[in-house]
């Protein structure tokens, strides 16, 4: 019986422990970059529930047609139009822009250095990122936040390093692995292509994280 209750308390307890610990890092990071701690938390409540929400932009209609297959010379399986939509993600894209707007427009990150930070961190997403078809945008989640981290450190003037990786990282991240993958993205068929979802949603998300190791 103990045994059991053990186990339970490992397969259930350990990853309730680990969500409220991810929360309250995530919380807290949000808040080292000028938020109020109840700010702070619906930002990062809004962004995670907001990952599951696509607004559509755009819609296509694509004829899809049949792989050959060995029954083609008995049956005859005509084209089939599908939808192709393109969407931006909640979470990982207008929250996050929000908070960077809001950012520049209180003066916290210097507009000079964002701006040159943001196309560095452009260049190099939109390297690493691939178009995959059936996945959309796959990237490494740590990678724009490394970046990031490494961009804000050589340029940002002091005390400003937090604000400007947050918004160096967050446009940098969407412009370079969604924006300007979308030509490729939407030659890949039917389907739902999110920008700042996906692949992306995870980098963008740890980019706040990794801006507040900076504050």
């Amino acid at each position: 019986m103990e045994l059991l209750l053990v186990l339970f308390l490992l397969l259930f307890g350990l990853p309730v422990l680990f969500v409220l610990f991810y929360a309250n890092v995530a919380t807290l990071s949000f808040a080292r970059l000028g938020l109020s701690p109840e700010g702070a938390f619906w930002l990062f409540a809004l962004s995670l529930v907001g990952g599951m929400v696509n607004i559509p932009v755009s819609r296509r209609q694509m004829w899809v047609h049949p792989r050959p297959t060995l029954w083609d010379f008995f049956y005859y399986f005509p084209p089939r139009v599908e939808q192709q939509v393109i969407a931006v993600n909640v979470g990982g894209c207008l929250i996050p822009l929000a908070f960077s707007l809001a950012l520049l427009l209180l003066q916290r990150a210097p507009l000079s250095t964002t701006l040159i930070a943001t196309v560095i961190v452009t260049l190099v997403t939109n390297r690493i990122a691939r178009p995959v078809p059936g996945r959309g945008i796959v990237m490494p989640a740590f990678l724009p936040p490394l970046v990031t981290l490494a961009t804000a450190l050589l340029l940002a003037p002091r005390g400003a390093a937090a604000p400007v990786a947050y918004v160096s990282g967050t446009v940098g991240t969407l412009i370079g692995a969604d924006l300007l993958h979308l030509p490729s993205l939407r030659r890949m068929g039917p389907g739902v292509l999110s920008i700042g979802g996906a692949g992306v949603f995870d980098g963008i998300f740890l980019v706040g994280i990794a801006a507040a190791i900076l504050a």
